[in-house]
């Protein structure tokens, strides 16, 4: 996920340019666009690779649920044919798997959370450039304003211009707030599961009592079947 971090930095840099650099504004927010659109190919990439992942999980998880379920049928058939050692095999196996459910259950939901952040990131992205687009030559024309403003408090009228204290305020409003959007949306993709210590005790006691969960299974299985 380093395109998250590169994209944040990318974006503050872009971000400090536009209010620094005076000396050719409307050129900079040009190019703070075309900068936003290059970004959004980058997070488009991205993005794809972690809808991917999230695919490939569902798939492994889908597929070893499929596998539980053929080696409780094959252990049926199994108890049926009168072969109970044939049973507990694959009891066993079915015990194992669903063991290997758990862990890839925690992969396909890690791989869903990131997936929905940078769909949710990409999506964020493109409406914040389409809204830029749009208030582009409104912003120019502020820029020309503030420099016919810049002008004519350079010719001494000695009078203070309220409407530039008000612009420089705003402009520095604006840069807190993005600031404060980039540490919101980075909290946010931070977020991680946490795991359980308790697992790995549980995991040191359950290896043990494998084998009698498998009788008492197979004497449920029969008991079920009228086998017993």
């Amino acid at each position: 996920m380093g395109i998250i971090t590169r994209f944040k930095d990318i974006m503050a840099a872009n971000f400090n340019a536009l209010l620094e650099k005076v000396e050719d504004p409307e050129k900079m927010i040009d190019q703070y666009l075309r900068n936003l659109e290059e970004d959004l190919g980058e997070v488009k990439k991205e993005t794809a690779s972690v809808m991917a992942d999230e695919k490939s999980a569902k798939r492994k998880l889908d597929e070893c649920t499929a596998e539980i379920a053929k080696m409780g049928e094959y252990a049926r058939k199994a108890v049926v044919s009168g072969n109970d050692e044939e049973a507990k095999a694959f009891l066993r196996k079915k015990a194992d798997l669903t063991e290997q459910q758990a862990v890839l259950q925690g992969q396909y939901d890690l791989a869903c959370s990131n997936s929905q952040k940078m769909r949710q990131m990409h999506d964020k992205l493109e409406t914040d450039i389409a809204s830029l687009k749009t208030r582009r030559e409104t912003l120019k024309a502020k820029v020309k304003l503030a420099e016919t403003q810049q002008k004519l408090n350079q010719l001494g009228s000695g009078i203070e211009s309220a409407g530039n204290n008000m612009a420089a305020f705003e402009r520095m409003e604006e840069k807190v707030n993005k600031m404060l959007d980039e540490a919101d949306a980075m909290a946010q993709l931070n977020e991680a599961g946490a795991s359980d210590d308790i697992e790995s005790l549980t995991q040191k006691y359950d290896a043990d009592s494998k084998a009698s969960e498998v009788d008492d299974e197979l004497a449920a299985l029969k008991a079920e079947m009228g086998l017993a």
